[in-house]
């Protein structure tokens, strides 16, 4: 009797490992800490479009049914990729590449996830968030993975259109329609994504290279990718500082988002100035990365924090 009990207990925790393995396999596909940023923009647009705090129930389905979609553009994007993604250093141990996970689950895995976002959107929200998330699908697998990747230099420039979409998402959740406000935070972070994601693919050339991706860093000098930085942040600024006016925001949100602004482009700047003279210090480009989540994650901040304020 106690090596059958034995026996049963192991073949019932290799069962739950097992299932664990599989579980995080597929959540691996769907790229979860893209998902989280992608909620920092949907979050303040909430609260900027309700002119305070949202309604709870609103804000979860809205999260929940932006979740899905992206998890599915996700998991899509990973099917699509897989080749490149097992010469990639970074890439080769994703369940797709591994085995982990089959292509035939991975299919079924990201259009369930897809038609569940739209429903729950269109059902729990309104429909034009739903066709938005359908949008933004479209945008990430088909415009982007699918025509853009891997046959032109400003590929996530103009792939970067999906991951605008959550703040769109988020302003229609509120009021079932569009205004200049949700576009202007559209272009904060149309902008800031090829400064926030060149300095990762500068980092990882020789990764793009091998896969035969042409990421702007590929292709171009680090000098030229900087200067391009540098312009695309002027941009991002002039979008976050016109959004102060047309949201009809305080000056608590005017002198964070020129702070900020100010601080993050003085990081691209820093940047070229160091390309062009190694004297004044090693480059660090992922400095710059990761200045770029902070800026729009402080940002956001601001935004929440000014529509809160008493006055």
């Amino acid at each position: 009797m106690p090596s059958t009990t034995s026996a049963t207990s192991a073949a019932s925790a290799t069962g739950t490992a097992a299932w664990r393995t599989t579980v995080g396999a597929y959540v691996a596909l769907t790229k979860p800490r893209i998902i989280e940023l992608l909620l920092v923009t949907t979050i303040p647009t909430l609260f900027l479009a309700q002119g305070g705090v949202p309604p709870l129930l609103l804000a979860f389905n809205t999260l929940f049914g932006g979740t899905l979609a992206a998890a599915s553009a996700n998991v899509f994007n990973c099917i699509i990729d897989r080749d490149i993604d097992a010469v990639m250093n970074r890439t080769k141990k994703r369940p797709l590449v591994t085995g982990d996970v089959s292509v035939r689950g991975a299919w079924i895995f990201a259009s369930v996830l897809g038609v569940t976002s739209f429903v729950w959107l269109a059902r729990f929200v309104n429909l034009l968030s739903g066709v938005l998330g359908v949008a933004a699908i479209l945008l990430y697998v088909v415009f982007y993975t699918l025509i853009l990747k891997r046959r032109t230099s400003q590929n996530i420039v103009w792939g970067g259109l999906a991951g605008c979409m959550p703040v769109l998402i988020g302003w229609s959740a509120v009021t079932n329609s569009l205004d200049w406000a949700p576009f202007l935070l559209f272009g904060v972070v149309f902008f800031w994504t090829p400064p926030h994601y060149w300095p990762l693919s500068m980092k990882f050339r020789k990764d793009y290279a091998d896969a035969g991706v042409p990421m702007l860093p590929v292709v171009a000098s680090d000098r030229r990718v900087a200067v391009e930085m540098v312009l695309y942040t002027l941009a991002m600024i002039a979008c976050s500082v016109a959004l102060w006016p047309v949201a009809s925001l305080t000056p608590v949100y005017g002198v964070a988002a020129v702070l900020l602004g100010g601080w993050f482009l003085l990081e691209c700047v820093t940047l070229l100035r160091r390309l062009k003279d190694p004297a004044l210090g090693k480059p660090r480009a992922m400095r710059v990365f990761h200045a770029s989540i902070t800026y729009l994650t402080l940002l956001s901040v601001a935004i929440v924090g000014d529509v809160l304020l008493p006055f």
